[in-house]
């Protein structure tokens, strides 16, 4: 009985059409999503920075950002310039951090600010970039592991997109460069 009804929906005209618009459907589907991964892995991507490392440039709670993958691949960062950094630690955790030095310049950072007034100069190496958060009391960045290797950097944090009363570019608020 079932098995009736299953030959004749199969040959009914409604299967045939909904199977040339599937056939129509599926393909535009697949370059939609092509077209969206091309665009995530090489032009833009969403990122999501959270805690208090970026205090006050970007909140606790959390900002949904905009990061163009552009300015890494030809060079063209800048000291200030907020960046997305794959974690030299744990390789799947992306951080958001502010650039503050590029390979060959020297920078000055507190070793440890919440107990001390020491601080040290380093150079950074060739391939390297210094990074660190706003917050120097609570971000976890190159005063902990060192230089990052320029391969690490993912995109240029560019627009914050949420929270509605922030929405706006993040280029005004370059922060104040510890770089000679």
């Amino acid at each position: 009985m079932a098995s009736r009804y299953i030959r004749e929906f199969l040959a009914s005209e409604a299967f045939k059409n909904a199977g040339r618009e599937l056939s129509d459907v599926i393909p535009r589907l697949v370059k939609f999503l092509c077209c969206l991964q091309v665009t995530k892995t090489h032009l833009f991507t969403v990122t999501l920075s959270y805690g208090p490392s970026m205090l006050p440039t970007l909140g606790l709670a959390g900002n949904l950002c905009l990061a163009e993958r552009i300015s890494p691949r030809f060079d063209k960062l800048g000291v200030g310039d907020i960046v997305l950094v794959q974690s030299p630690e744990v390789p799947w955790k992306f951080m958001t951090k502010r650039l503050k030095a590029m390979e060959g310049q020297s920078v000055t950072y507190f070793v440890d600010p919440k107990n001390s007034d020491k601080s040290e100069t380093i150079v950074v190496p060739k391939g390297h970039v210094w990074i660190e958060g706003d917050n120097i009391y609570e971000s976890n960045d190159s005063r902990k592991f060192g230089p990052v290797p320029y391969g690490l950097l993912q995109g240029r944090v560019f627009w914050r997109i949420w929270p509605p009363k922030d929405f706006g570019s993040l280029a005004q608020n370059k922060g104040k460069d510890s770089v000679s």
